[in-house]
């Protein structure tokens, strides 16, 4: 198995210079088109004042970035395509055998499925937000919600009727069976996840590199159960992820916008059900579930006491009204991201997830 892993992390390194390569024309189209980041100085709940005060100088960024990262994959799948097609030619010119593309219905369509519909709702999302003639609201939240429920529900009923899936895994390798009750899990997670990453999206470089962790891990995964196309795929996204921090860390150049952060943390909870390892994404994604709770906790507390539980939410915002620095915030999420992705990886090869 091991022979496969320098042709998987190839994946890695074409995925990280291809995007690396389409960020600069990217940018000058976007800034040419004026698709820059509106500031809101609304909240779901009363007025965002001091959101505003903090970030208003980052008003005009271009947004989108990631579309880059999903141009790339689409790239490299439509090559593999190509190759696959023509694989006999190319093993009597070269020599290389090519076994399979990146198009696997066991292992990749739903996964593409995810990122290529949750990218579409993004991308309307990010359209309308950019454009001075809308709000900054951008999509409405029972729209988005509309489009997660039915998206989820496509991919739930795929899992469940065509791949036969009904229970999810838990520690010491048991399993508890679900049955139908397997479609509403998948579309909760599908919901949830997508609303974490997007929340989750505030500051600099911060949802790029936590979302950079994720994916390791889960290419880690994939290629340990023997999903050599799924982990292909997930080290595709590790290196266009590589390749956007470049641009996206302090000062941002552009920002990845919900048409991406949108699919791809979506996606990961579908990889989470493909792997059977919804206890693993739990513990590695547990600082976006933690700012998704941070911003829940708030709407309610506003809502209904009348009064802020926190400054500002979700909670890296909080820490930017009590004074830390953009700077600190980031490093120290990425550094407790990456223990988690540690210990997630841990629990996943000892307890038998």
């Amino acid at each position: 198995m091991l022979t496969n892993l320098p042709i998987l992390l190839s994946y890695l390194l074409v995925g990280f210079l291809l995007t690396f390569v389409l960020i600069p024309p990217f940018l000058r189209l976007v800034i040419r088109l004026k698709l820059g980041k509106q500031i809101r100085d609304n909240a779901l709940v009363g007025k965002a004042e001091m959101f505003k005060l903090l970030h208003e100088h980052k008003a005009g960024t271009p947004t989108m970035g990631a579309l880059t990262i999903l141009a790339s994959m689409v790239i490299l799948i439509a090559l593999s395509i190509i190759a696959w097609y023509f694989r006999d030619s190319i093993h009597n010119l070269t020599g290389i055998r090519i076994n399979n593309s990146l198009w696997s219905r066991e292992e990749t369509y739903l996964s593409i499925f995810t990122l290529v519909s949750m990218g579409f709702v993004g991308f309307i999302d990010d359209l309308l937000n950019t454009l001075e003639k809308w709000s900054t609201k951008g999509m409405s939240a029972r729209v988005k919600m509309i489009s997660l429920i039915i998206f989820g529900t496509v991919g739930a009923l795929w899992f469940a009727l065509n791949l036969g899936h009904d229970s999810v895994g838990l520690p010491g390798g048991y399993t508890l069976l679900l049955g139908m009750w397997y479609i509403p899990l998948f579309i909760f997670l599908i919901i949830t996840y997508a609303n974490a990453i997007n929340i989750t999206d505030g500051l600099d470089g911060l949802a790029g590199g936590l979302l950079l962790f994720n994916y390791s891990v889960y290419a880690i995964i994939t290629y340990d159960q023997g999903l050599n196309i799924l982990s292909s795929l997930c080290l595709i996204i590790v290196g266009g992820l590589i390749a956007f921090l470049w641009f996206n860390i302090k000062p941002a150049k552009f920002y990845m916008g919900d048409v991406w952060s949108l699919a791809l943390w979506a996606n990961l909870a579908v990889m989470a059900m493909l792997t059977d390892t919804l206890i693993v994404l739990l513990i590695i994604s547990a600082i976006s579930i933690w700012e998704l709770i941070t911003s829940f906790t708030q709407i309610m507390s506003k809502r209904f006491l009348g009064r802020k539980i926190w400054k500002i939410a979700p909670y890296h915002h909080h820490l930017e009204a009590i004074g830390w620095s953009e700077e600190t915030i980031v490093m120290r999420f990425w550094l407790i991201g990456m223990v988690l992705s540690v210990f997630g990886l841990i629990v996943y090869y000892t307890l038998g997830i």
